[in-house]
């Protein structure tokens, strides 16, 4: 496996409104944009510090169809996006969009994990300069990866497979069950759990970094926005909130207070 495999390296958002969007997120999160036009579609690359962190696009005609909201999505890294995908299918996920190529880029596919739970695959084109690989808690840049996982054993298993990942601490929330910490070569990268009864299907949660977590809640409401849970104090000293945007894609932070 190369350095890579098993990282998440790239965030997307699919939505109704790209600038309402971009508007958004650069006022809660400080992302300036890099716009890129080709045909009829807009692909707006969001920057922290002058690196790309993810992109943000209208939904796509097909997934319009499929009656896709709007939502974040977080690409994975492999060393062959075709054998990663067959081998996905192999262990009970599925395949959503099959492999194929977006030029210069990379080669991708749109996957889920054996209960639903969405994310994409990808194969980076090769690049010049090496990617940066900011360290964990670098304001603008995603933090932590969250799971709620149709059943927590089995969806471990299966991302364990498909990508290395090890098992690290697990912490006993009583009546929700266990949340299970993960590590990749970088450390620990997030957290998976059993889904609430309240979150309609298993799907990922990704946390981006901000500084004062208070000073971004008020962000985030004035910039038209809902927080609906937090600011939360975790482990290690961090606090996190979760929201949904003013288009109804849900988003976390963490940051700090005091």
């Amino acid at each position: 496996m190369s350095d890579d495999h098993g990282r998440f390296i790239w965030y997307e958002l699919i939505t109704t409104d790209r600038e309402a969007a971009k508007r958004f997120y650069g006022e809660v999160v400080g992302w300036t944009y890099d716009d890129m036009t080709s045909g009829d579609m807009t692909y707006s690359v969001a920057q922290a510090d002058g690196n790309g962190v993810g992109g943000i696009m209208l939904i796509p005609p097909e997934a319009k169809a499929m009656g896709a909201p709007p939502h974040w999505s977080g690409y994975v890294c492999v060393d062959d996006c075709d054998a990663a995908a067959d081998k996905i299918k192999s262990l009970g996920g599925s395949v959503i969009r099959p492999p194929s190529d977006i030029p210069g880029i990379g080669r991708f596919a749109v996957v889920a994990d054996p209960h639903g739970a969405v994310f994409e695959i990808m194969k980076p084109a090769p690049m010049e300069t090496q990617r940066p690989n900011p360290p964990q808690g670098t304001e603008g840049h995603a933090s932590w990866h969250e799971l709620y996982a149709g059943e927590l054993e089995p969806a471990f298993a299966f991302y364990a497979e498909m990508f290395g990942w090890k098992k690290d601490e697990a912490m006993d929330m009583g009546p929700m069950g266990t949340y299970q910490l993960f590590s990749n070569q970088d450390g620990q990268i997030g957290g998976m759990m059993k889904k609430p009864e309240q979150v309609p299907r298993p799907s990922w949660l990704y946390y981006f970094q901000v500084g004062d977590i208070d000073a971004a809640v008020g962000r985030v409401t004035q910039a038209g926005g809902q927080v609906v849970n937090g600011p939360m104090e975790v482990p290690g000293g961090a606090w996190i909130i979760q929201g949904v945007d003013p288009l109804g894609a849900m988003f976390a932070l963490v940051g700090r207070r005091g």
